[in-house]
């Protein structure tokens, strides 16, 4: 039976085993992800979730936005410890347990997958990312 987390909240930054394109299993290996909603998948807790990837962060394309070290307070409040993008055309509402999601590294909230939070100032960077996907 699979570990159940605690919900988190839009705009939390967990850590996620986001499925490869194509597929509907759970990825190789956890990776940031940003919480857009919470839920339940029948009786079972869930998120929407946006994928995140540290590569490629030289090229961001319409529908992506980057929290890099350069955003200062914002890119310590997230959690993150690379330069990461998120793909707000690559969203998916995954069960919230612990098939599709890991505890944190080093464990900041305690035994949950949660990194960090987006910070209010990133806000715009997103809402610009979600509009550029629309066109």
């Amino acid at each position: 039976m699979a570990r159940v987390f605690l919900l988190p909240e839009p705009g939390d930054i967990v850590w996620c085993r986001f499925p490869h394109l194509g597929y509907t299993a759970p990825g190789p290996k956890p990776r940031p992800a940003l919480v857009i909603d919470a839920g339940r998948l029948g009786e079972s807790p869930a998120v929407e979730v946006i994928f995140g990837t540290s590569k490629r962060l030289d090229r961001i394309f319409p529908g992506e936005f980057a929290i890099t070290p350069a955003d200062g307070d914002a890119f310590a409040l997230s959690g993150l410890s690379f330069a990461t993008k998120f793909n707000t055309a690559r969203t998916m509402f995954l069960p919230y347990d612990d098939s599709w999601f890991d505890v944190a590294p080093g464990a900041p909230y305690g035994q949950t997958p949660k990194l960090g939070v987006l910070h209010p100032a990133l806000l715009r960077r997103v809402e610009a990312a979600v509009r550029a996907k629309k066109r």
